[in-house]
């Protein structure tokens, strides 16, 4: 075992030190907000911080809209062109211009619905300012990074950021009447990130800025289209669960619901930080040897996903432990909810598994989007039915269904093309 261990070590190196790198990434961006949660949910009241959270659902509609897909699609093309300069600053700055035209769609789309509609309109400040984050997630080039996997620079620079946001969120935030503070700041602390990457990007990597030309433009497009309508879909079942959970029931419920699904991704996130990090290299692997590919793939199944089931049984008993520990007594509310979705880590592994790293790297992205579309529509349609009836249990249960439906279709569909996802045999 111990020379197992060793040989993996020695020819994976660059793997375990970019997943090293983003799995600090990953667990920073929900545990340093469960750091301030606590406090927050104090200082703000359940109104307050309720409002925050659908401020935060309602501008995650337009970051998906100005990533268009390219934390997929950008990621694999720089991979593997990544020893040609040339085409990795021509798809650097195609990317980036692209990301920029649909920001100004998105403002263009945001600035009507905030002050023609009252639920918006009431609190038009705290949502415009919300929205100012969908800049810095536009600025912030992740799939760059992702793409050289260099994952460190972008660990250091969001880290260091994400330190200085707590200070100031204990400093600046302290009282309820301060929730146009907690999302200023959490807007500037994407904006700075953005803005630091960059300028990195450009020094340490000597990528040149430039506007490229309308054909590239266009090309981007297409290749991220069904990416993008996949991370749209997406949505539909993550989003928009908090978002019409919003609609139908107040700020505190809201609260409730939202405190046990940040416990549960920052679980989940332990296994989202190993399948961004693989999913480059993947996409090397699949071009070289498919053989080689499966084999890496088994590999990682099974350890990883043993990992998954431990941590989703942990989940489920010590639900109310953990629910009292991390949010208070305030929170048990927020129990019940934390079972129904503690095997979502699981299941979205195996989803990640069978239809990122599988289905995308083999070609099948029409049927990738088509399957999360069906989703999608599912978890809409379930969701209005039983939300307004049973609030954030409702809510909970409609997101593990669509995510068995989304697992259930995706394992099908490779066992019909001869790929056991269970065991990669083909």
């Amino acid at each position: 075992m111990r020379n197992f261990v060793n040989e993996f070590k020695r020819k994976n190196k660059i793997l375990i030190q970019n997943f090293s790198s983003l799995t600090i990434l990953q667990i920073s961006q929900y545990v340093f907000p469960l750091i301030t949660f606590p406090y927050l949910v104090r200082v703000l009241g359940p109104d307050g911080y309720g409002l925050v959270a659908f401020a935060t659902a309602f501008v995650a509609y337009f970051t998906i809209i100005t990533d268009y897909g390219f934390s997929l699609s950008a990621t694999r093309d720089i991979s593997i062109n990544r020893n040609n300069s040339k085409r990795v600053s021509e798809i650097f700055n195609s990317v980036f211009s692209v990301k920029l035209i649909l920001l100004v769609l998105s403002v263009i789309i945001i600035i009507p619905i905030v002050f023609v509609f009252d639920k918006f309109y009431s609190n038009a400040d705290v949502y415009l300012v919300a929205s100012l984050s969908i800049l810095g997630t536009t600025l912030f080039p992740v799939w760059f990074f992702q793409g050289i996997e260099k994952m460190k620079f972008i660990t250091v620079i969001s880290v260091s950021v994400k330190i200085l946001w707590v200070i100031l969120v204990f400093v600046l935030v302290r009282s309820k009447d301060d929730v146009i503070v907690l999302v200023a700041l959490n807007a500037g602390s994407h904006i700075l990130t953005g803005v630091i990457s960059l300028l990195l990007i450009k020094l340490k990597f000597g990528i040149v800025f430039s506007f490229p030309k309308s054909i590239k433009i266009k090309e981007q497009f297409i290749e991220g289209w069904h990416y993008f309508l996949s991370s749209a879909s997406i949505s539909l079942y993550t989003t928009s669960t908090i978002f019409i959970l919003g609609l139908f029931a107040g700020d505190a419920i809201v609260g409730f619901y939202s405190a046990a699904d940040k416990i549960r991704y920052a679980v989940q996130n332990i296994s989202s930080a190993a399948g961004t990090t693989i999913f480059p290299h993947l996409s090397k692997e699949f071009r070289r040897s498919k053989v080689a590919a499966f084999a890496f793939l088994d590999k990682y199944y099974k350890i990883v996903g043993g990992f998954m089931l431990a941590v989703s049984i942990l989940l489920f008993i010590f639900a109310k432990e953990i629910i009292l520990l991390v949010l208070g007594v305030n929170y048990l509310s927020s129990v019940l909810v934390l079972k129904i979705i503690s095997f979502l880590p699981l299941i979205i592994f195996f989803s990640n598994v069978a239809g990122v790293q599988t289905m995308l790297n083999l070609g099948y992205k029409k049927e990738f989007a088509k399957f999360i579309l069906i989703a999608g529509v599912f978890s809409i349609v379930v969701s209005l039915i039983l939300v307004p009836i049973y609030f954030e249990i409702g809510t909970a249960i409609t997101v593990v269904l669509t995510e068995i439906i989304v697992t259930t279709q995706m394992i099908l569909f490779l066992r019909k093309k001869k790929i056991n996802v269970l065991t990669f045999d083909r």
